[in-house]
């Protein structure tokens, strides 16, 4: 039977643990936590003092730091303006699909 090589072996320890590689009943979770609780009617009841709050500094006019993203940004190729269905529409689809493929 082949086994990894020894700095290879190291290597794939440090990795995270899945739950292919532990025993039951290790849950990975994804860091949320709950916000309350479940019923025995399978209900589920917000509990507000588990909610995350953020509240934002009240002096942020004469803030200097930007954002990182530019406010002088073109229009996306793929807005739909105009059209209130967007990208939904199907006659868009049709029509760019003609103008593409040409006539069937």
């Amino acid at each position: 039977m082949f086994k990894p090589t020894q700095p290879l072996y190291r290597r794939i320890r440090r990795l995270a643990l899945t739950t292919k590689q532990v025993n039951g009943g290790y849950y990975k979770g994804t860091g949320s936590g709950s916000m309350g609780r479940h019923t025995k009617h399978g209900d589920y009841v917000i509990e507000w003092h588990k909610v995350r709050t953020y509240i934002v500094p009240k002096e942020l006019q004469d803030f200097k730091l930007t954002p990182f993203v530019t406010k002088n940004m073109e229009p996306l190729k793929g807005s739909f303006e105009g059209d209130p269905k967007g990208a939904l529409s199907g006659e868009r689809y049709l029509s760019r699909w003609k103008r593409e493929n040409g006539q069937d």
